[in-house]
């Protein structure tokens, strides 16, 4: 069975580089279509809940890696 994740993503301290959205290999991330408090897109999960059938995250942890000022967790679900 495929491993489950979830991001959480911290808005305020995202910069809106999306080089989590680019290292991701399931397309489980977008720009999100609301700023945040310093005026820029954050980066977003796909999908409305994490534990919903369009839930992508595969808990790989290549956006956690990529992500410059560290606004990113990833979490697998058992």
């Amino acid at each position: 069975m495929a491993k489950k994740g979830k991001v959480v993503i911290d808005r305020e301290l995202c910069k809106g580089c999306y080089l989590c959205i680019r290292a991701c290999p399931v397309k489980a991330l977008e720009k999100d279509a609301e700023l945040n408090s310093t005026g820029t897109y954050p980066a977003k999960t796909v999908g409305s809940d994490f534990l919903s059938a369009d839930n992508k995250c595969i808990a790989c942890g290549n956006c956690y890696e990529v992500c410059p000022d560290v606004a990113i967790q990833v979490y697998e679900l058992t």
